[in-house]
C-alpha cells in the first residue's frame, strides 16, 4: 500500500484514484497518523453489503426445488442432555 500526506492527496487526486485502480487501497495521513484508506468502489460494495442469513441462503439454494430427500437414521437413541 502506498502512503499519501493529506497534502499530495488532494494535490494529486485523480492520480491517487488511478493508483488505487491499478494497485489497490492507498493510506492517507494527516500529521503523520494514518486516518483514511482509499479503496476501489468494488471492494467497498463487497465490505458494506449486508450479511446473508443462513435461512436466506438455504431459501435461495439452487437445490431447494431439487426433490432430493434426506432421511434420519431413527436406529440411533438420542442423547439426553441436561441443560
Amino acid at each position: 500500500m502506498t502512503t499519501w500526506q493529506i497534502q499530495e492527496a488532494k494535490n494529486k487526486f485523480s492520480e491517487l484514484i488511478d493508483k488505487t485502480l491499478s494497485e489497490g487501497p492507498q493510506v492517507v495521513t494527516k500529521h503523520g497518523t494514518e486516518v483514511a484508506v482509499v479503496i476501489p468502489i468494488e471492494q467497498f460494495r463487497r465490505l458494506t453489503a449486508p450479511k446473508q442469513r443462513l435461512g436466506d441462503f438455504l431459501l435461495n439454494s439452487p437445490l431447494r426445488n431439487s426433490e432430493l430427500v434426506i432421511k434420519r437414521d431413527q436406529a440411533t437413541e438420542l442423547r439426553e442432555i441436561d441443560l
